[in-house]
């Protein structure tokens, strides 16, 4: 049974009233469309122990055995022109929040002290498997498809066309 919330939602949704994802904030457009099915059909293996993700970097954000909740986010692989001297190469830092509805799982993240934000709007097609599709809420023209691994409640590591978004406690 659905929770009331989740009615009110989807109904707002399907009148044109409100967003799918729970956090209010424009929708990522299709995002499960083939560019997402292809780009996650070659993605590589994530969460592996060399991994440049698996060294502790966020802080230490309680969890309760969830992946819902506030986390450190970190992107790379391009440059971001409103930062000065920014280059694909260097990690771009923020905050995070996860939130899930039935089997999505929608992540909401910032960098350059709060100033930009973007959101990943993915399925779970496993335990451990994100796939889905990210919008720079900043310049929604921006958009990429992106693939993740829940390698615990402490760690999400994930990739996108470019280099790595992902998500530690």
């Amino acid at each position: 049974m659905k929770s009331q919330s989740k009615v009110n939602r989807n109904a707002a949704f399907e009148e044109g009233l409100a967003s799918r994802n729970p956090f209010g904030v424009m929708d990522v457009p299709n995002p499960n469309d083939f560019e997402v099915a292809r780009f996650a059909a070659t993605a590589a293996t994530l969460g592996a122990f060399g991994d440049a993700n698996a060294e502790p970097w966020g802080t230490a954000n309680e969890s309760d055995g969830t992946i819902e909740g506030n986390w450190c986010s970190r992107w790379n692989g391009g440059a971001d022109p409103a930062i000065p001297e920014d280059a694909p190469y260097k990690w771009k830092r923020g905050s995070a929040e996860a939130r899930t509805i039935g089997e999505r799982v929608y992540l909401l993240f910032d960098w350059d002290n709060g100033a930009r934000r973007g959101l990943i709007d993915a399925m779970r097609e496993s335990p451990q498997r994100l796939v889905g599709k990210y919008i720079n809420l900043s310049n929604p023209a921006i958009m990429r498809p992106w693939v993740g691994r829940i390698v615990s409640d402490q760690r999400i590591d994930g990739r996108w066309p470019q280099g790595r978004l992902d998500f530690r406690r």
